[in-house]
């Protein structure tokens, strides 16, 4: 599975995969618990591999965060997205140096790190280029 269909629904918690299109919106499946939920147009819904985090210079995308953390962690969890605030920003910091502190608030950080958690609790640790290509040839 790829990040492509992997997706965050704006006021429903943890990450969702895509399972089928319907007429007005499509079913997702919940990571957390297997359960199914009809999404709804009026959702609003990222796709991960579709996100990107600012910094000083550019926009570096999710799974490269992803990819960072899994390095910097040898492919095990992250920290809890529940630490300190402090705690949480100097974990970021070590993983993106360069991140727009004004753009990028402690929020979106817990975030990041709680969907990581979750996509490497599901075995899928893809993070390479090579996901990234094979799923733009398809």
């Amino acid at each position: 599975m790829s990040l492509d269909k992997i997706l965050a629904i704006s006021g429903k918690p943890g990450l969702y995969e895509l399972k089928a299109q319907t007429r007005s919106g499509f079913v997702a499946e919940s990571l957390a618990d297997g359960k199914k939920l009809s999404v709804n147009m009026r959702h609003n819904v990222s796709v991960l591999s579709e996100i990107a985090i600012y910094t000083m210079t550019e926009e570096v995308p999710l799974k490269e965060i992803f990819r960072r953390i899994q390095e910097k962690e040898n492919g095990e969890q992250a920290i809890s997205h529940k630490e300190s605030k402090k705690a949480i920003e100097a974990y970021f910091r070590e993983v993106l140096p360069d991140y727009d502190e004004d753009r990028v608030y402690a929020s979106d950080m817990k975030k990041v790190i709680s969907w990581y958690n979750i996509v490497q609790s599901k075995g899928i640790t893809d993070f390479s280029e090579k996901e990234a290509e094979a799923s733009e040839e398809e």
